[in-house]
């Protein structure tokens, strides 16, 4: 009698394991299902660069496509997602998590709605305020205009940690120069406008320059010093593996009390883009002129991707003062001014 009570209740419990277990999984499969199978109504999500999948439920969420989070975060760990892309996706709420997931995933272009900026590295702001004049059928009078505007710049800086009053400088041609980061950039219909796209672009910018924002600290720079000369290096290096070099170049300069004599701070003084720079173009009374004077430039001369910024940071030490680069591409690099203009007049070139 005894075993039988024993047996039945094994039973029971067996019973009990399955029911729960198929209720698990009823749950669990409409917990990834459509928040309302019959709602065909379109809401749009966009997906920041940089988003992890967790984040992406997390918008999902915001956007009430979600039925229940923690059961979303489970569907991940079940699920590998490799390719998720940032866009701006038309969803709804027919939609269940892993139709979403898949379309994210680049698996149906058909649900992506986004307009398209690419800020190049290197490029200047007059560049980029071409391109957004564009997207938006405006002047681009109108975007630098808005990009100069003192009123709006305050609002800015009281927003971003890295952005300060050394960008309303007097002397300063483009305040925003240097502070929008190249990369390419996805935004629905209701995010154009000036001041949404600005954000978006500065978000970005927030994020690559707080990964480092104990090492520029280190560095002796503010932030606003740092950009100015890492985007020199950007704009006189044509590799990559040349930048540490130039970079100790030019902090070997700095540290000496000489001129950095960048012929891209001259061009850029002149807003004119072309290798070779004459002896009247050295004249050129502007604060970017790094000829005519000492220090740093007033500020940035172009978009300085994260490479260029870490290679900046962890600059080679050496004793070498000049450098001159070839047709063909490669950095010749001299300690004093007799062997720079010898190798300048055994390559030049332009």
């Amino acid at each position: 009698m005894g075993n039988k009570k024993g047996f039945s209740f094994i039973i029971v419990i067996l019973i009990i394991g399955i029911i729960a277990i198929g209720s698990g999984l009823v749950y669990y499969n409409l917990s990834i299902g459509p928040v309302d199978k019959n709602d065909n109504n379109e809401i749009e999500v966009n997906i920041p660069v940089g988003s992890t999948a967790y984040d992406i439920v997390e918008i999902l969420n915001n956007n009430g496509l979600v039925n229940d989070k923690l059961v979303a975060k489970l569907f991940l760990k079940l699920n590998s997602f490799y390719s998720l892309k940032a866009n701006t996706y038309i969803f709804n709420k027919s939609m269940g998590l892993e139709e979403m997931f898949n379309i994210i995933n680049g698996e149906n272009s058909s649900y992506v709605s986004n307009e398209k900026l690419t800020i190049i590295e290197g490029s200047t702001l007059n560049d980029t305020a071409d391109k957004v004049a564009k997207l938006l059928g405006i002047s681009k009078e109108e975007v630098l205009d808005k990009w100069k505007d003192k009123d709006y710049l305050k609002t800015l800086i009281e927003k971003y940690w890295f952005l300060t009053d050394e960008i309303l400088q007097e002397g300063i041609m483009f305040p925003l120069e240097g502070y929008l980061y190249p990369e390419t950039y996805l935004f629905s219909k209701a995010d154009l406008s000036i001041e949404n796209i600005t954000s978006i672009v500065l978000n970005h910018t927030d994020k690559i320059l707080s990964e480092i924002k104990d090492e520029i600290e280190n560095s002796g720079y503010t932030v606003h010093e740092f950009l100015s000369l890492a985007s020199v290096i950007n704009g006189e290096s044509m590799n990559n593996e040349d930048q540490p070099i130039i970079a100790g170049v030019f902090v070997n300069r700095l540290n000496n009390d000489m001129p950095l004599q960048s012929d891209i701070t001259v061009l850029y003084a002149l807003q004119e883009k072309r290798v070779n720079v004459s002896l009247e173009d050295l004249k050129v009374d502007s604060k970017y002129n790094t000829y005519k004077y000492k220090g740093l430039p007033i500020g940035p001369v172009g978009a300085t991707p994260k490479s260029t910024m870490e290679n900046t940071l962890n600059y080679t030490k050496s004793d070498y003062l000049y450098f001159f680069a070839t047709k063909e591409g490669k950095v010749i690099y001299s300690k004093t001014y007799e062997e720079h203009k010898k190798v300048t007049e055994e390559n030049l070139w332009y």
